[in-house]
């Protein structure tokens, strides 16, 4: 079976002018307390935010809060320090490290629409007052539940599960016809 958490190809999909595909990454679910938190973020050396709905950035990595004590690790296919943390900087700490790469693809959408683009089928204020840089949280998208970050003023990063990528290009690609 095809490696596909290193493919450099991702789904056929048209998503259209302001939204693209993103490289391939490595994504990891970690699950664990106070302790697991503070262990991985002098590991990856990346922020791993005790803040809601918040994403720490450092490089390549990035550590997104999706609950209490869970976070959306990413890095490039070859990052080392994601290893490191299964190699050993959460010995002896009740946690739970997930691989999920193969599950999901990113997709950016960018412009000065891009949070009126996103909002025809999100439910969230994306206002940048309300949905400042950096914010991150889990949410639905049309039909389909996505974790959505801006990682810029006028840019937003989708991770997507593979299987629905395909819909969530094509629905956005729809919102942004009914926008012109």
């Amino acid at each position: 079976m095809r490696d596909l958490s290193t493919s450099r190809e991702g789904p056929l999909i048209g998503a259209g002018p302001g939204v693209q595909t993103l490289p391939p990454a490595v994504r990891f679910v970690l699950r664990g307390g106070e302790p697991v938190r503070a262990a991985a973020q002098r590991a990856l050396g990346v922020p791993v935010a005790a803040t809601p709905c918040r994403a720490g950035v450092a490089g390549e990595r990035a550590a997104l809060w999706l609950g209490p004590d869970e976070w959306l690790l990413l890095g490039t296919p070859a990052d080392a320090g994601i290893e490191a943390l299964r190699a050993g900087a959460l010995a002896g700490l009740p946690h739970s490290l997930v691989d999920v790469s193969h599950r999901q693809i990113a997709l950016a959408v960018r412009g000065p629409q891009a949070a009126t683009l996103i909002a025809s089928g999100c439910p969230l204020d994306l206002d940048a007052r309300a949905f400042p840089l950096g914010m991150c949280t889990r949410t639905m998208l049309g039909k389909c539940e996505v974790v959505l970050w801006r990682t810029r003023p006028e840019e937003f990063r989708l991770e997507v599960w593979r299987s629905f990528a395909a819909y969530v290009a094509h629905y956005l690609a729809e919102a942004a016809r009914g926008m012109n």
